[in-house]
């Protein structure tokens, strides 16, 4: 499979590249992007093919179960998420933060594993003690389908909340400088459902 990928750049430098050639070469010079997005690494999620943009215009941190540390743990050991959101909020000055959870999330699935298996992934599970509290809301759904939406979402929201413990996020939120989005994607119908801050519901983007 290796092979794919070497075919699929060589496709690229001679059909999308060569087609948009001036495109390319006016991004030499740095970018300017008006969003960062904050995806779940599910290989499903295509962030630029959901939101029809260009090169240039999404700063993009993906992670699994498109978590964002809480400003408040500072001991060094989750800085990957909040170091992009350094670096688009305060350096790249973005417009938007945009969340996006999605249906069928393994790694919000995971919260569910016995401890045996979940032992065997030692940086998930650690990472999952981000969100444990999420667990707790849902596990007296039976159903599993209905778990699985619920945590999904409120997934969503609880990132949201997380990113307005940053001061500098907090800050031009209140300005009025940016704006926080919350969205959740379904895989299998393509439908996204936005985050409605005043009625707290998600609500279909059609």
């Amino acid at each position: 499979m290796a092979r794919k990928l070497f075919e699929g750049v060589v496709n690229f430098k001679k059909e999308d590249f060569e087609k948009n050639k001036n495109f390319f070469q006016g991004l030499k010079d740095g970018q300017k992007p008006h969003t960062f997005y904050i995806g779940c690494s599910d290989s499903r999620i295509v962030p630029n093919l959901i939101t029809k943009t260009l090169p240039g215009e999404l700063f993009v941190v993906r992670n699994i179960a498109n978590i964002v540390p809480p400003y408040e743990i500072n001991d060094g050991t989750y800085k990957c998420t909040a170091s992009a959101l350094e670096y688009a909020v305060k350096y790249l000055n973005v417009n938007n933060i945009l969340v996006c959870g999605h249906s069928n999330c393994g790694g919000l699935k995971a919260l569910f594993y016995d401890e045996e298996k979940l032992s065997q992934l030692v940086f998930v599970k650690k990472w999952l003690e981000l969100v444990k509290d999420i667990k707790e809301k849902v596990q007296d759904i039976e159903d599993i389908k209905l778990r699985e939406w619920e945590a999904e979402q409120l997934n969503v929201i609880k990132q949201l909340d997380n990113l307005l413990t940053y001061p500098f996020v907090r800050e031009k939120v209140e300005k009025g400088e940016l704006n926080l989005i919350g969205w959740y994607y379904i895989i299998e119908t393509a439908e996204v459902y936005n985050y409605n801050f005043e009625k707290n519901e998600f609500e279909l983007i059609n």
